[in-house]
């Protein structure tokens, strides 16, 4: 994994020096999402105030092809007015190679790709539920989590197409989660030593059907939890279904973490139409130490009209964290805005309502 880091950053050093001689046409879109958000639960996670919220997006992306044949891509994103959202991603293209890629901020390194598979209209079923500490009957500190493999949004992903029918992805963020200012400065405290590394298979047997399967560490502390996850979903004409199984298994207690988690999620969705999409699911999980089992449902519908889409989710989680005292639960109702994107030369910034997927 070192040898690929070396790698990496010289591929992409190279490339950039490349890119800037020879890029491509550069794009701007932008757009804008209105948001009503209702929370409730435990008094610390209620929304009090102005539950409406306004989020702008502005995207820029290009490509060049460099002198080899190889394709560089840079997409920037920014998101305001949180700043929740907000990315920069580069990528080598190397054909039969493979493709490598930095990104920082909300990109997402390695397993933290497949973390949740599970088909829905919206977001995911966690997406929204506070996770705010409580406190047990014995008076321990007891945080909410939501138990899905993840390695963060900073770091190198290296993905290789094996044919039409798989594709293997080597994940690593150095120094875990730690990232760096535009000016190249420290803008955090190490997680602790070493780095943050996965494994992960994306397979298409047959129409319809995508299986995962991943493996991977993260720093916690001087420590490296181990995780491991495994998922398959199903797509027959406008039903969806899936179901993934994770496990983390702590090298120490941390104060994220109660103890080793084993995360079942389970989801269907349903295509009523070209515009109009539901879904349902369910998040279950067994914590170490705990009587209790975290439990987390939503159901979300989303619906379409060209340059304008509705989306509403509404997720409850209780016995967060294994305490039975601690509850959540999110409702939320966005209208996004979008137009086709356009080259960047032209005096308009058009809206586009979606983050750009991740390139690899």
């Amino acid at each position: 994994m070192d040898n690929l880091k070396k790698l990496g950053l010289s591929a992409l050093a190279g490339s950039l020096v490349a890119f800037s001689a020879n890029a491509g046409e550069l794009s701007v879109s932008g757009g804008a999402k209105l948001s009503y958000v209702g929370d409730s639960g435990n008094e610390d996670n209620a929304v009090d105030g102005n539950r409406f919220g306004m989020q702008r997006l502005v995207t820029m992306s290009g490509s060049g092809e460099l002198d080899n044949g190889m394709t560089v891509s840079l997409t920037h994103t920014f998101a305001t007015s949180t700043g929740a959202g907000s990315t920069s991603v580069i990528t080598l293209d190397m054909g039969s190679m493979g493709t490598l890629g930095y990104g920082q901020d909300s990109y997402q390194v390695g397993i933290s790709k497949i973390d949740d598979i599970v088909p829905t209209a919206v977001e995911e079923v966690s997406d929204g539920i506070a996770l705010n500490a409580t406190e047990s009957a014995s008076g321990a500190a007891i945080a909410g989590n939501t138990y899905e493999v993840d390695l963060g949004g900073n770091g190198f992903n290296y993905s290789l197409a094996m044919g039409d029918m798989a594709t293997i992805v080597l994940g690593v963020s150095p120094g875990g989660q730690d990232s760096l200012n535009d000016d190249g400065e420290n803008s955090g405290t190490r997680d602790g030593d070493g780095s943050d590394k996965s494994a992960h298979i994306v397979l298409n047997p047959m129409d319809g059907l995508t299986i995962v399967a991943g493996t991977g560490e993260k720093v916690n502390g001087n420590n490296m939890d181990d995780l491991e996850t495994i998922g398959v979903k199903y797509t027959m004409g406008p039903i969806s279904a899936g179901i993934q199984v994770s496990d983390i298994d702590l090298e120490a207690a941390n104060s994220g973490q109660n103890g080793d988690s084993e995360t079942t999620i389970i989801g269907v969705a349903f295509a009523v139409n070209d515009a109009l999409s539901i879904s349902y699911g369910e998040q279950e999980t067994e914590i170490d130490g705990q009587s209790l089992d975290q439990e987390i449902e939503g159901f979300s519908i989303g619906y379409s009209m060209g340059g304008m889409t509705f989306q509403a989710h509404s997720n409850e989680g209780k016995n967060l964290g294994g305490a039975a005292s601690n509850v959540s639960e999110h409702t939320e109702l966005t209208v996004s805005f979008a137009d086709k994107s356009m080259d960047a030369s032209e005096s308009n910034v058009p809206p586009s309502v979606k983050l750009p997927a991740a390139l690899i």
